[in-house]
């Protein structure tokens, strides 16, 4: 059985690749190497192979954290929402002001107006459906609302889903 070195197959492929080919010899007995072309050649190579893997060295993050990202960038843009339309609904209800603690019956109105008429009316689908549907955001503004210390989701977040015809969760 005979064994394989590397160090004379080695030596001989160097060898050849490192030889002038006759062409490249000039006529003062000088050899012109095209170490030019040799470096170009090395680019291209080490290009071919490292590109791969430097494009999954990158993706490879963006896939382990794409599901994070949309979920903080829904989770943002439902809060973003449920901002908007208590703000919409504190001016559009009379007897509510932003700051100001809301008694029941008002906090009821505010929420039937805020989660249902401004979410449905002006709300893409989408973010309705990221925030866990109308009774979602219903449930979303209560939380938002300064109310009165007898307000519970009983006597305040219920009515309001009553008023506009959904069910509570």
């Amino acid at each position: 059985m005979s064994r394989f070195s590397a160090a004379p197959a080695l030596a001989g492929a160097l060898s050849i690749g490192l030889a002038a080919p006759p062409a490249l010899a000039a006529a003062g007995g000088a050899v012109v190497l095209p170490w030019g072309d040799w470096i170009v050649g090395f680019v291209t190579t080490a290009q071919a192979v490292l590109t791969p893997l430097l494009v999954a060295l990158a993706t490879g993050p963006i896939a382990r954290f794409a599901p994070l990202l949309g979920y903080v960038l829904s989770k943002s843009v439902v809060e973003g929402m449920v901002r908007r339309v208590t703000d919409y609904a504190l001016n559009a209800v009379a007897g509510a002001a932003k700051g100001q603690v809301l008694t029941v019956p008002v906090g009821s109105a505010v929420i039937a107006a805020a989660a249902v008429q401004r979410a449905s009316d002006q709300v893409p689908g989408f973010v309705v459906k990221a925030a866990g549907g109308l009774p979602g955001i219903a449930e979303k503004v209560f939380r938002r609302l300064a109310l009165e210390d007898r307000a519970t989701a009983a006597n305040t977040l219920a009515p309001a889903l009553a008023a506009a015809g959904l069910a509570a969760r």
